[in-house]
């Protein structure tokens, strides 16, 4: 009995601190409009659980001063722009991955693979291809017939995929293939 009385006061002591906030957010609330003012430079801004709250406006999450970052930006890892190929007289299956920060990975087959990093100014060339809006008219597949030994290039750019074949490259998708590093996608052995 003695293991039960231990917990007993635990969930009176929780109804009571949510409570105590659900008060305080009224009281706030009603202050006619009034703006609750920051706490002070040099005070902590975590809150009395340990976790942080959120960083003053002009930092990022990380509380670098100057370096916003918005809500809907990706991670550095996320991966910006996926190009699979497949086919071609060797019968290639390789892979680039772009990922946003620049880092990108290049697969042939299943035995080797190479890291890289595009410049700045490379990964904007790329975006810029990529939000292109002839980029979004580009069929999702292929019209025509593919060309004997020729390669499958498969593109998935935000949940997107277009698929072309050699003879059937679009415009739009060719200005994609030129931003992309090491000079396309990857068709060789």
């Amino acid at each position: 009995m003695m293991r039960g009385s231990r917990y007993r006061g635990r969930g009176r002591t929780r109804s009571w601190v949510a409570a105590a906030v659900l008060a305080s957010a009224v009281t706030v609330a009603g202050c006619g409009g009034q703006e609750v003012p920051p706490p002070p430079a040099g005070s902590s801004t975590g809150t009395a659980a340990g976790t942080p709250a959120t960083p003053p406006a002009g930092t990022s999450p990380t509380g670098t001063p100057g370096e916003t970052v918005k809500a809907d930006d990706p991670a550095p890892d996320e991966v910006l722009v996926e190009v699979n190929v497949d086919g071609g007289i060797a019968g290639v299956v390789n892979q680039l991955v772009v990922r946003q920060d620049g880092s990108y990975t290049v697969r042939h087959g299943t035995t080797s693979s190479r890291h890289g990093r595009m410049t700045p100014a490379q990964v904007a060339g790329l975006r810029a291809a990529l939000e292109d809006p002839a980029y979004a008219k580009v069929p999702a597949r292929p019209a025509g017939e593919p060309a004997h030994d020729g390669f499958r290039y498969i593109v998935t750019y935000k949940h997107r995929l277009v698929v072309a074949t050699d003879g059937g490259i679009a415009p739009a998708l060719g200005r994609v293939f030129a931003a992309l590093p090491e000079g396309g996608p990857p068709t060789g052995p």
